[in-house]
This record gives structure tokens, sequence and C-alpha cells, in this order.
């Protein structure tokens, strides 16, 4: 599998932040007394802060300005990304591989700048990327296929051209539809899910030696 450029997500794809991600998202509404189903998070995860918290709005009944929402959910998290999230496994070799081969290497993630950037500083691997993009960037979500257009057009090739990689199976389902190449990728928290994954990516890998 050799691509010229990759797109990857960052929450359970590139750190092993999933935990910590759901914590924070989930927080607002357990403290609001909110019930809510085991697949919320699948639904939400692709939609960023500020979807999520219009997802809240509208679909749960969440009484809470939007923006108030989103200023808890990136203080809840905060303290996480910024101390203690990791790398997983082999992701920095694998990276520092697939550039040395020419690639160019590229961010798409629901998470807010101020998490993104603090944690992907932390643990030296910003300067690996091109381009490292919140979905705030595009003012959508992972859920609308045009972001993954709009992204293939700042990266400047097309979309055909550009290895999607996500654990994510509503996210690798819409880059899908629009067109782009989609690797599946193991995540612990979304283990349950790897045959409906499999079945919309073109490829899945545990490892990211499986990438080189």
């Amino acid at each position: 599998m050799s691509y010229k450029h990759y797109l990857f997500d960052f929450d359970g794809t590139l750190v092993d932040s999933m935990p910590t991600y759901v914590r924070a998202m989930l927080r607002v509404l357990d403290e609001h007394g909110i019930a809510y189903g085991g697949d919320l998070v699948r639904t939400i995860t692709p939609l960023g802060y500020l979807g999520t918290a219009r997802y809240y709005i509208r679909e749960l009944g969440l009484a809470m300005p939007e923006e108030e929402a989103v200023a808890a959910m990136k203080a809840y998290a905060y303290d996480g990304y910024a101390h203690h999230v990791a790398a997983k496994e082999g992701v920095s070799e694998a990276l520092c591989a697939l550039r040395a081969a020419g690639a160019t290497l590229h961010i798409l993630t629901a998470s807010p700048h101020e998490v993104l950037d603090v944690c992907l500083t932390r643990l030296g691997l910003a300067p690996l990327f091109t381009d490292i993009w919140s979905c705030d960037d595009f003012g959508t979500t992972k859920a609308d296929p045009e972001i993954y257009r709009m992204a293939a057009a700042r990266i400047g090739a097309p979309v055909s051209e550009i290895l999607f990689l996500d654990d994510n199976e509503n996210a690798c389902k819409t880059a899908a539809a629009a067109g782009m190449p989609v690797c599946g990728v193991y995540d612990a928290t979304s283990a349950d899910r790897e045959a409906a994954l499999r079945a919309v990516a073109g490829r899945y890998i545990h490892s990211f030696s499986e990438l080189l």
C-alpha cells in the first residue's frame, strides 16, 4: 500500500486518546443527568466539539448554550492531552519512514487545536506533518463528504490519490463516499466494530508497521 499523500485521523488512530475524548464528551451529559445509548460515541466522534454540542442540544435536549458546552468539553479534555495521552505503538517510526520515502502527511481530526496542538507538540510528532487540521478549520464535520474534498484541494492532489486512515467507521464511510481510499485502524475502544469497519475500508491495520 503506497501513496504519496496520507490523511490521518488523530484520536484513536495516531494516539491512544479515545478514553480521554469520551470522558470529556460524555461528562457534559452526565452532569446534566441526560441519558444516552451505547452507540452515542460512534455517532459523535466525527462531529467535533461544536458538532457534538449541537447534537446534544438538538437530539438529547441539553439545556446549555453551545459555546458553553464546547468550552466545558475542551476544559475537561485539556489535561489528558497536555500531559497523559500517548502515541500508539509504532506511529512515530511509521510516520518518519513515510516522510523519508517522500510522502506528505496531514491530519484531519474532530479535536480542536486547543488539545490537538499541545498533544502533538509534546509527543514530538507535529514537525512530521505538512498540515494539521481540525474540523473547525473547514467549518464542517467529518460526517460531511465535502470536508474530504476540501482537504484534498488544500493538499493539491485528487481525492483518489490520498489515503485516509481512521478508526471510526462513520468517518471512513463518509470519506469513501467522497471518493477517498480508506484504511481502517484498530483501536481498543472500537474493537467490537472491526468487522463493520473492514466492510467499509479497502484496507485495515492493527499496527502502523503494516503501513510500511
